[in-house]
């Protein structure tokens, strides 16, 4: 019975240790770089025409899952946005914030450049097309899914989460839906900073 308890007590200490090592993991900014989040990608531009990822080398970016008829977290999550870059300024004149729809059915080009007018001109919407959705959103882990509403209409459930990436391109951490507004500035300095 003791040995049971002991080997209980150790996987309990294991698993805290474990707990433990993921926080200060997600505290430490570049470390995450090492996760394997993001895929090159072309997708169409709210601004016209396609953006790439090559020309977003050296460039910081931040990069939000949603669509342009969602309720709450999307208006919310680029207006936190918004305030964010106009907080940096000058400071943040290299950083991109990308829209990418998960709703292509209903983003248009013209629909989502109309949405994103709303907000700083440096955030751009992007549309994926029903064959790159699935694979970009398994490249980023992100979760959507259409889901039926009365009357015959849908709505979207998706990830709410806003992924920031370095002048170099790798993955350097996330930013929380509703996340404390210094700490969500002090992440996107920390992009802004990185080494091209």
């Amino acid at each position: 019975m003791r040995a049971v308890r002991y080997t209980l007590w150790g996987a309990v200490a294991v698993f805290a240790a474990l707990l433990a090592w993921l926080a200060w993991q997600s505290q430490s900014g570049p470390r995450t770089a090492a996760l394997d989040i993001g895929m090159p990608f072309s997708l169409a531009s709210s601004k016209g025409g396609t953006l790439s990822s090559d020309s977003l080398k050296g460039k910081p970016y931040a990069m939000f899952f949603g669509f342009t008829h969602c309720p709450v977290i999307c208006p919310t999550t680029l207006y936190e946005m918004d305030t964010a870059l106009k907080t940096l300024g000058d400071e943040g004149k290299d950083l991109r914030m990308l829209f990418v729809s998960v709703d292509p059915e209903q983003d248009t080009q013209a629909f989502t450049a109309n949405y994103v007018a709303n907000f700083d001109p440096r955030i751009e919407g992007l549309i994926p097309t029903p064959e790159q959705l699935p694979v970009l959103a398994k490249a980023y882990r992100v979760f959507y899914e259409k889901v039926p509403t009365s009357g015959g209409g849908y709505t979207m459930n998706h990830t709410a989460t806003v992924f920031l990436f370095d002048r170099k391109g790798a993955f350097a951490g996330t930013i929380a839906f509703d996340e404390n507004p210094q700490t969500r500035i002090e992440k996107l300095r920390r992009i802004i900073a990185s080494a091209p």
